[in-house]
């Protein structure tokens, strides 16, 4: 009888921290380079506080592929622009750490260098198609790095707290709105 049985060698424990200790240390390296090459403006972008022009081309991608299913398409310019000024709200009022943490999350993913290998996004964000953005969010939720699993979480839970922290948003998921007093 022929023996059918591949050799593949298979992820050992050591393999899997090797990969996961180079991808944290491109992550801090990106997100170093990113800071000290400038490409981290500090003016936020016009008419808001914290969000730079450069996040912009990223979230404005995002956030319709994240609200897909819970804004009409005909109101999806407005949910953006509203779910853009809730988010910048919301990150004004973070403790400086965790707004150092997630600027420098948005600097990776702006950077060309990191963007492509760590997204599959070669291009600009605003030329990313929303099944470019789906299949990045995927990659990143079920990437075998815990890094990139947090960074999948942070940018789900800062998109859908700033989404549904707004009255137009309330009504698609059954909440009458907090009781008048």
């Amino acid at each position: 009888m022929t023996d059918t049985t591949f050799d593949a060698p298979g992820l050992s424990r050591r393999g899997l921290l090797k990969i996961g200790l180079f991808g944290t240390a491109f992550l801090a390296t990106a997100g170093v380079t990113a800071t000290l090459s400038g490409c981290s403006a500090s003016a936020p972008a016009s008419g808001l506080t914290v969000l730079r022009a450069s996040d912009l081309p990223f979230l404005k991608a995002l956030i319709p592929v994240m609200l897909e299913g819970a804004v009409a398409p005909e109101q999806m310019p407005q949910a953006i622009d509203g779910t853009l000024q809730s988010l910048d709200y919301s990150l004004n009022r973070l403790s400086p750490e965790m707004l150092k943490l997630t600027v420098q999350l948005f600097d990776v993913l702006a950077l060309p260098i990191t963007r492509g290998p760590l997204t599959g996004i070669w291009g600009s964000w605003a030329n990313a198609s929303g099944e470019d953005v789906r299949n990045f969010l995927g990659r990143w939720q079920n990437s075998s790095i815990g890094l990139l699993k947090m960074g999948h979480s942070s940018l789900l839970q800062l998109v859908m707290m700033a989404w549904y922290g707004r009255p137009e948003s309330w009504a698609h998921c059954g909440y009458p709105g907090p009781p008048t007093v």
